[in-house]
């Protein structure tokens, strides 16, 4: 978070205000969920259901449209079949308020709950990360069928987190200096340049939802002593790209939470490519995309500490394995990795 950039800190006292106020809900039990820069609460009222009361920061506040387009998303995505959140209208009728409290404002939206925990606390299976692969590509095709005045907020140029944006990375590299990973990252940055930047026009647009993590994912038990995918969370880092993007980021988060980061690849791009198969210009940066991922996390993470020393646990989860995970990769070389990737793949679907 920057210097203009102010978390949201209300109290229980003020959410039991705001949520009888806005949506004449009575809580009978409202706790504190965790988040980096919002403010999340649970929220079960007296006249049923359950929610979550997310209060957006400051920054993120005054750029209604953004959070009103995400808004829009999430409830397209659940029209549509998907497991997504849906919005709680205000007594008036609007999907987010505007509340001040100590000279700031706030966007106050209130969810609906989804059941399930996430995808980081249970075993990956190869049928689970077959069906990450199966739902991030169902996601990436309905989010490309939406229609709304504010499509255009989605060209976020600058977003660093957009893997159209890797090259970027090159102005945060000194903070790695010393680093043996200082070499691997530069090498993967250039390796972008050379081998993606060219082939981008070969690639299959679409809208993004960004963020397909082990935190954003949840899942239930199913009948068969497996979990399905039962939410998809925090549409946060919405933006315009390629499919090949989604695909790539769901690969690199779910890697950080295998055992045997390898044989993720082969069921997730199964499950991919069951909906949407690769072209061939995709297929040759999934590689290199991947690995983009993780210096992208790894960079940003070691920025974000730089900023906030007292979160330095938090930011720095997935860069501990990331970092192992990426030096693997790279030893290992593009024609190894993708090699296995995609002939675990063919195996896949050839099975199922």
């Amino acid at each position: 978070m920057s210097a203009s950039n102010v978390k949201p800190n209300f109290s229980d006292a003020q959410v039991v205000e705001i949520v009888k106020r806005l949506f004449r809900l009575t809580p009978s039990e409202i706790r504190s969920l965790p988040s980096y820069d919002d403010q999340n609460f649970y929220v079960a009222p007296n006249e049923g259901g359950e929610y979550i009361l997310k209060i957006m920061n400051s920054k993120d506040s005054k750029n209604s449209s953004l959070i009103e387009m995400q808004t829009y998303a999430m409830t397209f995505l659940h029209q549509n079949g998907l497991p997504a959140q849906t919005v709680m209208p205000t007594t008036s009728g609007q999907l987010m308020s505007l509340e001040e409290i100590d000279c700031q404002k706030y966007l106050v939206r209130l969810l609906t709950y989804l059941p399930g925990t996430t995808i980081s606390n249970v075993p990956l299976t190869p049928l689970l990360l077959y069906e990450i692969g199966n739902m991030a590509a169902r996601m990436d095709q309905i989010l490309q069928k939406m229609e709304h005045p504010h499509l255009d907020v989605l060209q976020r140029e600058n977003f660093m987190w957009s893997l159209s944006n890797v090259p970027c990375l090159e102005a945060y590299i000194s903070i790695l200096e010393g680093d043996p990973l200082e070499e691997v990252v530069k090498s993967v940055i250039q390796q972008y340049k050379t081998s993606v930047i060219d082939k981008r026009s070969n690639f299959r647009r679409c809208i993004n939802h960004g963020d397909f993590n082990d935190l954003n994912v949840l899942v239930q038990p199913d009948e068969s002593g497996g979990h399905r995918i039962s939410g998809i969370l925090d549409f946060g880092d919405m933006n315009n790209g390629y499919y090949i993007y989604e695909l790539a980021i769901a690969v690199m988060y779910m890697m950080t939470q295998h055992p045997e980061p390898i044989e993720v690849g082969g069921p997730v791009l199964a499950g991919w490519e069951s909906v949407l198969p690769l072209n061939e210009a995709e297929k040759d940066c999934l590689y290199v995309l991947v690995l983009s991922r993780f210096c992208q996390s790894l960079v940003m993470a070691r920025h974000a500490v730089t900023l906030h020393p007292e979160n330095a646990e938090y930011l720095m989860i997935s860069s501990k394995r990331g970092i192992h995970i990426l030096r693997q990769l790279w030893e290992l070389g593009k024609e190894q990795v993708q090699k296995a990737w995609f002939e675990s793949a063919a195996q896949f679907s050839e099975k199922s």
